[in-house]
């Protein structure tokens, strides 16, 4: 912490928190804003920027937080009511008035990401070189996962530290009703499960011509889209959108499928940061097949034979072969299943929270270091 910012918080007789800038923060990361909060103290700058999630933000995250416009940030970072400045990767301006105004208010600045790989959008791609001077200058970066720290280093990146992509593991651990989900899919013979958007990057076309190929629908083999509605939902046999579903709900699918498909693939604008998916399933004790593109594939959750299965992005033949595979494997579905349920334990919110708070202290701004 500088020198004026432990002043300041000793004349006030109070601690003084760690400013986060985000654009907004949707329910998956309520529990983890918490469980920071109880850690190291943080205020959240929510300035409302262009949603990159599927779900929109809490109004309430349940920590101190602010409603801010871009262009207040600087100020706002400047303010020296911070012990340390913490900014994500969203947002046209946002980040580099964070970084700008924990400079004039002499905190340290965190850069926390999750990507991964070039966006080659006309926007990203003027701003790539801003980008990796903060990268460069930050006093440390935070990343979802060791893929991500690969990609920051090598753009000159140092002081890295990785907070774990968590879900609620309580929530996700509770048995769901397996019965009345299947039997909402005809208690079909085999379950592959979809949750997500029909947006480029997701993956959905390769899901299905992937499906097609399989030709498990014949022996009575469902796949079944959640998040996908009727309307979109691309007609093929065995396929079923489910539409839109509750938290409990999807619990329920997890619990009754016989194995979770992730099959995001890269395109301009996008690489599948995580995808927390692949976590809620295998607390449901859920087999889990994903692609390279996919980040808890190339983090390490998901890993190729071990606690899951993962194929090249967009290759249907290799996803087809995925999905017989662990229709007629039992014993191995159940084993990856197994496997990924107990790496899955590892990701919690603490260990997010513990992952900002290494971060933190090697910049002397921890709450135990303050």
């Amino acid at each position: 912490m500088s020198d004026d910012a432990s002043q300041l918080a000793a004349a006030r007789g109070v601690e003084l928190p760690v400013l986060l800038v985000t654009g907004h923060v949707p329910p998956d990361r309520v529990g983890a804003m918490r469980a920071l909060h109880a850690a190291q103290g943080i205020e959240i700058a929510i300035y409302d920027g262009r949603l990159h999630h599927a779900t929109a933000g809490v109004e309430d995250p349940g920590v101190p937080h602010r409603r801010v416009t871009q262009a207040q940030l600087m100020s706002v970072a400047a303010s020296r009511r911070y012990r340390a400045v913490i900014a994500t990767s969203a947002g046209r301006v946002a980040l580099p008035a964070a970084y700008l105004g924990a400079r004039r208010a002499a905190v340290p600045f965190i850069y926390w990401t999750g990507i991964w790989a070039p966006i080659r959008t006309p926007a990203h791609i003027a701003a790539a070189p801003l980008i990796r001077r903060i990268e460069r200058r930050a006093d440390a970066v935070i990343t979802y996962g060791s893929h991500v720290s690969d990609y920051v280093r090598s753009h000159g990146a140092r002081n890295v530290h990785i907070a774990p992509q968590a879900v609620d593991v309580g929530f996700w651990s509770t048995p769901g009703d397996a019965v009345q989900a299947r039997a909402r899919c005809g208690n079909a013979s085999f379950l592959a499960l979809f949750a997500g958007r029909d947006a480029p990057g997701k993956g959905l076309p390769p899901l299905i011509a992937a499906w097609r190929q399989s030709g498990l629908a014949l022996t009575g083999g469902v796949l079944a889209l959640a998040g996908v509605t009727t309307d979109s939902a691309p007609q093929a046999a065995g396929v079923l959108a489910l539409g839109s579903l509750s938290a409990d709900q999807l619990r329920n699918f997890y619990a009754a499928a016989d194995v979770l498909v992730v099959p995001s693939v890269p395109t301009r604008a996008f690489r599948e940061p995580w995808g927390l998916v692949a976590n809620e399933a295998m607390h449901q004790n859920t087999a889990v097949i994903a692609t390279d593109a996919v980040g808890a594939a190339a983090g390490g959750l998901v890993r190729d034979g071990v606690t899951g299965l993962v194929v090249r992005a967009g290759d249907t033949t290799a996803m087809a072969r995925a999905l017989a595979r662990l229709q007629s494997g039992v014993s191995e579905r159940e084993t990856l299943a197994a496997a990924g349920n107990a790496a899955a334990a590892d990701y919690t919110h603490e260990a997010c929270a513990a992952g900002v708070g290494a971060a933190l202290a090697t910049v002397s701004a921890s709450r135990s270091a303050c």
